[in-house]
């Protein structure tokens, strides 16, 4: 990184997407481009649509504001498959999110954007340290971020470090939750297996207690939060399932 994670900024996440951006865009073709501007409003009409219909249950609200309490900004952590109906749960908080630089991410940016959400580009293979700058200086400008934490390729269900390195490196407070549909499409072919829930379905979403990760934690440290990441939404999914089971 060639700026210090801990300085502070004047530009918004916009700001910074509009800046560093313009040459990557360029790369997908004009008809590609159209696609997502077309496709991207659809989609988050869609979103809106079913949104605005589900039937919500929620547990764990207590620990959002616990975590809201700590003075901190808040890291969510979730899992890729369940990014539809997150989207909305969250929807129009200026939560900053990373995506990177093919189409699928620039057509997913596309709709989220369109719900309140803010972007920093970024990816596994491509600008991964840049987006965590742009993520620490959306923190300290006051914006909470969240992670799909085994995205954008999986494996599924496997936590990556993301959420864990930008926790220590701002002390925002990472907070683990997980949405559960009674019934849902299924995408069984993509990677991640996404759900998206059939319109007036009852959901549930619960979450977890804040995880702080300290400003001194060595690699041990960061090991052993990451862990914890990952057995916090292990333990989520398994009280999603007894709620599906419960419910029938």
């Amino acid at each position: 990184m060639n700026q210090s994670a801990n300085e502070r900024i004047a530009q918004s996440p916009r700001e910074l997407l509009r800046n560093r951006s313009e040459r990557e865009a360029k790369e997908l073709a004009r008809f590609q481009r159209f696609q997502i501007r077309v496709f991207g409003w659809l989609a988050a009409w869609v979103v809106r649509c079913i949104g605005s219909s589900l039937r919500w249950e929620i547990h764990g609200w207590e620990n959002w504001k616990a975590a809201d309490a700590l003075g901190k900004r808040i890291v969510y952590a979730f899992w890729h498959h369940e990014i539809f109906a997150a989207t909305w749960f969250w929807r129009n908080r200026g939560i900053v999110v990373m995506s990177g630089y093919n189409f699928d991410a620039r057509f997913t940016a596309q709709v989220i954007q369109k719900l309140g959400y803010e972007i920093a580009r970024g990816s596994a293979s491509r600008g991964a340290a840049r987006a965590l700058v742009g993520m620490v200086r959306a923190i300290q400008r006051g914006h909470d971020t969240a992670f799909t934490i085994d995205g954008p390729r999986g494996p599924k269900f496997v936590a990556k470090p993301g959420a864990v390195m930008l926790a220590k490196a701002t002390g925002a407070a990472i907070l683990c939750f997980h949405i559960r549909p009674a019934r849902s499409w299924v995408f069984s072919k993509s990677w991640d297996q996404t759900e998206i829930p059939r319109p007036f379905t009852r959901i549930v979403a619960f979450i977890a207690p804040p995880i702080l990760v300290p400003a001194d934690a060595d690699e041990g440290g960061l090991t052993q939060k990451l862990a914890e990441v990952q057995a916090t939404l292990d333990s989520l999914v398994r009280q999603g399932d007894e709620w599906q089971a419960r419910i029938g």
